[in-house]
């Protein structure tokens, strides 16, 4: 008799935790979906030889989903600078630019969801580049990216959108650049709003710049 109460308790206790991790699978999968900006599957290159960042900073620490919560109550997270170089070889600061919204796209020529994605970056600077400042950070390590192989890119395709390099890694240690293409989209009193890892489209890049707008 103890023996059958002893299976008959252990089976009870059996689909009691069954039950319970069907809940909790559903209440994980509900949280694990991906956001409305931020892709489920993002088509990235990997950097193979990776900064080191100077900063105990991930990704995580920053908002990636849009929200309709009113501005008073979005956390603030400012948008880390940097110095890099523009197409005249001025040192240009991410932080000249305060006051406007940017938009901060890391590429490279050798990296192909990074040239996918430069003509909707290139529609988006034609409507907008009046109102936010574009700035498209080519990631350049003087071996396999140059600012001769950069620049041939932007010329041979006909784009128009500003284009700095970073020839120092400034950009991409502050940033802890791992993969690319990385969108950062940054209001105009220089705290990020959203960003995005990997290859974005156009209604992606449109969610991004309306959350920058007023």
């Amino acid at each position: 008799m103890k023996k059958k109460i002893s299976v008959l308790a252990g089976f009870l206790a059996l689909i009691l935790l069954l039950a319970a991790a069907g809940v909790l699978y559903q209440k994980l999968s509900k949280n694990a979906a991906p956001g409305n900006f931020m892709q489920e599957t993002p088509q990235t290159e990997e950097i193979t030889e990776r900064t080191s960042s100077v900063k105990d900073r991930e990704y995580s620490d920053f908002p990636s989903e849009i929200s309709n919560a009113p501005e008073t109550e979005a956390p603030s997270h400012a948008a880390p600078d940097f110095t890099v170089l523009d197409q005249n070889g001025e040192e240009v600061r991410l932080s000249d630019y305060k006051g406007t919204p940017i938009i901060v796209n890391f590429w490279a020529s050798w990296c192909p969801p990074c040239k996918n994605e430069m003509p909707d970056f290139q529609n988006a600077y034609e409507t907008y580049g009046d109102r936010i400042q574009f700035m498209m950070v080519d990631l350049t390590d003087g071996s396999r990216e140059t600012t001769e192989s950069a620049a041939a890119h932007i010329k041979d395709n006909g784009y128009t959108f500003p284009v700095f390099f970073d020839t120092k890694s400034s950009a991409a240690i502050a940033y802890d650049t791992s993969s690319i293409p990385a969108s950062y989209f940054i209001d105009r009193d220089g705290n990020l709003a959203a960003y995005a890892v990997g290859m974005i489209d156009a209604d992606s890049l449109e969610k991004g710049i309306q959350m920058l707008l007023p």
